[in-house]
């Protein structure tokens, strides 16, 4: 029988101090422990007549879920009750808010939904990494901490892809958050990764036009519409609307799973580099798909058969690949090899997306200019050499990006640059013989040694 909790009452290790929070499922409690001084947080599931079963199998899958997950995205893990007692989790408090509370301040100026959007997609990118798929993205299970970054909290819907599925086993109806819920959960697909990057793209939505894509429809009904009526774009309902930032909703808010970005890496790098945005039809749109379109989705069922066909394909492997590329004559040979490499690598992974990189060198001392000796911009001749190195690669729109940097340590730069946009994957050349590699040491070796990721250092 779980207990009457109030404040003083010590569970297990723990105290209750203060309840702060009463929701559907559970409470949440201020707790503390003899000897730690951190901030706790409690959560205890309600017990009582007419309480759905799902509140507790929820429950469960939360306390096997966020023991196995780290990192700064998600709160730090502490203990869990059990159930023959009192069940619990306890966990670190965070301080602050949730994304709920801007929702009184809708719409939101463009770059800061972009901003929003891009820390949470990284959070989820993260989540992702760690074989669990949220699948209960919303303003309320969103928050940052003082230094900016996001965290997802409530796991209690979510997929594990190495642990039992409970939602799924014990029950048929989906679960979620009905405004947000993409259409292959509403089929029972759970174990899609891209289901998060559709609750994302309806949260970028509401957030930058002040409207749900799909209306506050909870009933069944309403919400299966979505399996074949898309929402009006966004530009239809504010002129200014960015495209490039159309292009990006528009795509996380596909019916068809596989016409979403490929991972949320993938989405993260869009929202962190509008200019780098590939624009299709998409970003132009000012009318939802004709009518013929919606019937052709609503009365067939082959369609809706390969919405669960795809959408239970795992994420696939997508890693993003950078090149670190020296433009200087002398490299060309270097040039060759990598150019080699990156084939072979692309090869294995084709639906990677390669980030070309080139460190425009900046002196500690004097002043740099933009410009050559010519009056021509280094970083436009840059980023046009870069494009002309990939061409023989003939990758597609949104697979290839550029970019020119500007910074005194190349090797600091491709590594920050590498944390920042998730990059799964550094080649780089190593010079075979250089003065400034015996005075200043190899900007190679540091990347290699530094960098969180794989990293293939090639010679000419």
């Amino acid at each position: 029988m779980a207990l009457k909790l109030d404040p003083g009452l010590t569970i297990d290790d723990f105290t209750l101090r203060e309840r702060l929070h009463v929701g559907g499922m559970a409470s949440l409690w201020s707790v503390t422990r003899t000897g730690d001084t951190r901030d706790l947080l409690m959560k205890v599931p309600h017990f009582g007549e007419g309480l759905d079963p799902a509140a507790i199998v929820s429950f469960e899958m939360e306390q096997m879920i966020l023991p196995r997950l780290s990192g700064p995205h998600v709160p730090l893990f502490v203990a869990t009750g059990d159930f023959s007692k009192q069940p619990y989790i306890v966990m670190e408090r965070i301080e602050g808010q949730t994304l709920f509370a801007k929702l009184k301040e809708l719409p939101l100026d463009y770059d800061k939904v972009a901003e929003i959007g891009h820390k949470a997609a990284v959070a989820l990118s993260d989540l992702h990494r760690q074989n669990v798929i949220h699948l209960d993205v919303k303003p309320s299970n969103i928050m940052f901490r003082p230094d900016g970054g996001a965290v997802l909290i409530d796991f209690g819907l979510s997929h594990h892809r190495q642990l039992p599925d409970l939602m799924q086993e014990e029950f048929r109806l989906p679960y979620g958050t009905a405004p947000y819920m993409a259409p292959e959960q509403l089929l029972g697909v759970r174990e899609d990764a891209r289901s998060d990057q559709f609750a994302l793209g309806v949260l970028l939505y509401f957030f930058s036009t002040g409207t749900r894509p799909f209306g506050e429809g909870e009933s069944m009904a309403a919400m299966r519409r979505r399996l074949w009526r898309d929402p009006y774009p966004p530009r239809n309902l504010r002129p200014d609307y960015p495209p490039w930032l159309q292009e990006i909703v528009l795509r996380c808010l596909e019916i068809e799973p596989a016409w979403r970005y490929a991972t949320m890496s993938h989405l993260a790098f869009d929202l962190a580099h509008p200019d780098q945005v590939k624009l299709t039809a998409r970003s132009q749109r000012l009318k939802r798909d004709p009518f013929s379109a919606v019937l052709r989705r609503r009365f067939n069922p082959e369609l809706k058969r390969g919405i669960v066909k795809s959408a239970a394909i795992e994420e696939p492997d997508a890693p993003i690949v950078l090149v670190a590329l020296d433009l200087s004559p002398d490299a060309s040979a270097q040039s060759g090899a990598l150019l080699a490499e990156t084939r072979r690598l692309l090869a294995s992974s084709p639906e990677a997306r390669l980030a070309c990189v080139n460190v425009l060198k900046q002196n500690r001392i004097a002043l740099d200019t933009d410009l050559d000796e010519e009056g021509n911009s280094k970083r436009i001749e840059r980023i046009v050499a870069l494009k002309a190195w990939a061409a023989p690669l003939k990758l597609e729109g949104p697979r290839l990006t550029v970019h020119v940097l500007e910074a005194i340590d190349p090797a600091s730069a491709v590594l920050e640059f590498s944390h920042a946009n998730r990059v799964g994957h550094i080649l780089i050349g190593a010079r075979q013989n250089s003065f400034r590699k015996k005075i200043l040491g190899s900007v190679s070796a540091k990347v290699a040694a530094e960098a969180a990721c794989s990293v293939t250092i090639v010679r000419p």
